[in-house]
């Protein structure tokens, strides 16, 4: 392994890379791709990148980038793509039928506002627009991060007590441009950590089948069933993955829910994405002052956290949950379910905080106001603007 100053967008299209070339002894890779900022620069690494036994397949658009991912996938090939925004409103026919399809494919997402009005700079609501199309969801805080959790995203895909796909979502510009010092993995120790990608059900011209012909409702409800069961089957996957990930490359893999300084702390702030590392800075702040603060940062929201998070809360007076992200009229996402996971569990005071919606900054003053606002509250009360005007 090497370390390198490089951004995170460098840091996927590294690890698609050489997770696509580690199957070349199998069916090889394909990668469908259309240009979007902020993630074009992940497709472009890819376009360069010397596949022994793969395409890279330059398309007219996002909706036929995820199609050739569909197709290649079908035929049994390691596939994978990149999108953003509206580029990613655009797949959504295509993501779905993937999901409903259990073809394993790997997306990178680079998480940016959707439009119009257009704005190019960070926030959630693209990819969680997806939050119900049975795509597992990892949202990552560091370049590091992205470069460990997608070559994890591809053994977890391809398992075969899960094969379900994947986005490996990071915010847009915040980790894909910003350089920092990521220890990236090599060939050798990729094909040693990635099994050849086998899809059970990938079509066989000697064996000709329908895939995804008319059905009747018993038939769609059993599918749906089955989709929910792999959902389920997600997290203790993800672990064994993860603990392999640890002995083949030789460092820790952040895990579905990190806690930090939560052992003792009354007032719990959730958090995801790259608000995370401003919110542990303000969180070593406060406990010079003698406050009792800790914070959770989710990496896994589909399948959510459930158990984990009623853990970590189960002894908090209050709970603030900063999103990246606002569901009009609902407030934020993470906090709409983080308040149906502690249904019934001695409901702590949830309170929602809409801060860095549309990409606006998130420095430690504006999360320091947060813990203020949380810290002076005795009851729950409308979602908090947070970052507007500054």
């Amino acid at each position: 392994m090497t370390m390198q100053l490089v951004t995170g967008n460098h840091a996927a299209g590294h690890s698609l890379g050489l997770a696509g070339e580690s199957n070349r002894t199998a069916r090889g890779a394909v990668c469908g791709i259309y240009p979007i900022t902020p993630q074009t620069e992940i497709v472009e690494y890819v376009a360069r990148f010397p596949f022994s036994k793969g395409a890279v397949v330059p398309v007219e658009s996002e909706h036929s980038a995820m199609g050739v991912c569909l197709g290649a996938s079908m035929n049994g090939a390691r596939s994978f793509t990149a999108s953003s925004s509206n580029g990613l409103a655009y797949m959504a026919e295509n993501v779905m039928v993937e999901s409903f399809f259990r073809l394993p494919i790997v997306m990178a997402v680079v998480n940016r506002t959707l439009g119009p009005p257009w704005n190019i700079w960070a926030d959630q609501g693209d990819s969680l627009m997806f939050r119900d199309f049975a795509w597992i969801q990892l949202y990552c805080d560091t370049s590091q991060d992205v470069a460990d959790t997608t070559l994890l995203a591809f053994r977890l895909a391809e398992d075969p007590r899960i094969l379900l796909p994947v986005m490996v979502c990071m915010d847009g510009f915040i980790i894909s441009h910003t350089s920092m010092e990521v220890e990236l993995a090599e060939q050798e120790q990729v094909d040693r950590y990635l099994p050849d990608c086998h899809v059970p059900h990938h079509l066989d011209n000697s064996h000709p089948t329908t895939m995804g012909g008319m059905t009747f409702p018993q038939e769609t409800l059993a599918h749906r069933k089955e989709l929910h069961e792999a959902m389920s089957r997600v997290p203790g996957v993800f672990e064994e993955h993860r603990a392999a990930f640890t002995k083949e490359f030789g460092r820790d893999l952040k895990g579905a829910v990190t806690r930090y300084r939560t052992e003792d702390a009354d007032t719990i702030f959730i958090t995801s994405g790259s608000i995370s590392t401003t919110m542990k800075k303000v969180i070593d702040k406060r406990r010079e002052r003698g406050e009792r603060v800790g914070m959770v940062r989710i990496k896994m929201f589909r399948p959510f956290p459930v158990e984990e998070i009623r853990d970590v809360c189960s002894g908090a007076k209050k709970v603030g949950v900063l999103d990246r992200n606002c569901a009009a009229d609902r407030g934020g996402i993470f906090w709409q379910e983080i308040c149906a996971a502690m249904q019934g569990q001695g409901h702590p005071l949830i309170q929602g905080y809409l801060t860095g919606v549309g990409g606006s900054d998130m420095v430690p003053r504006t999360v320091h106001e947060v813990v203020d606002d949380l810290l002076e509250r005795t009851e729950v009360g409308e979602p908090v603007w947070k970052g507007m005007g500054q």
